[in-house]
């Protein structure tokens, strides 16, 4: 409403005014916020058709999803695991069912202090095909003594982000329908 006031040259106590005069509704500071960041609409798309191998990638990116990913209250679509296969798959998933661009995903990689976070950051960037700057800093916690979590995460466990709620909940809703049918 700020922005609407400064536009035309009146006091947000106006518009205020004139909007409960007329019944119009106002967004919540979050759709307000949204629409902000996403000026020309959603940056995914559901598609609206999809074949039968899509279908399957469909089921696979919700069951990913369901197991390894974050459903708590968050601004934003994660999964992280160890294995750049699982990555990959969830990866092609946004990209065929809701359209994303790869280049708008962003990468956490943590790691124990006794792996080289270099190699480990090379592992993942040529496994996946992505950029240095899809990196967020990676995290380092320092290994308290060798044990076998050395052959289950030799390279970290990479987290995948994808900053954007109403996706979130879009895929929260869809496994809350497979957890009640």
């Amino acid at each position: 409403m700020k922005e609407i006031a400064d536009d035309q040259k009146r006091k947000q106590g106006e518009v205020v005014y004139w909007m409960k005069k007329y019944g119009i509704l106002r967004r919540t500071r979050s759709d307000a916020i949204y629409k902000k960041r996403n000026p020309h609409g959603d940056p995914f798309r559901v598609k609206p058709m999809l074949i039968a191998e899509e279908f399957f990638l469909l089921g696979l990116g919700i069951g990913l999803y369901w197991e390894e990913g974050t459903k708590k209250d968050s601004g934003s679509v994660r999964l992280g695991n160890t294995d750049p296969g699982l990555i990959a798959q969830f990866i092609n998933f946004l990209e065929t069912v809701f359209e994303i661009d790869k280049n708008k995903l962003r990468f956490g990689l943590q790691i124990f202090s006794d792996i080289d976070k270099d190699v480990a950051r090379g592992f993942w960037k040529n496994h996946l095909n992505i950029s240095d700057s899809q990196f967020q800093k990676v995290v380092i916690t320092p290994a308290r003594s060798i044990g076998t979590y050395r052959e289950k995460s030799k390279y970290g466990v990479l987290t995948l982000y994808f900053g954007n709620k109403k996706l979130r909940n879009i895929l929260c809703k869809m496994i809350e329908l497979l957890q009640t049918s």
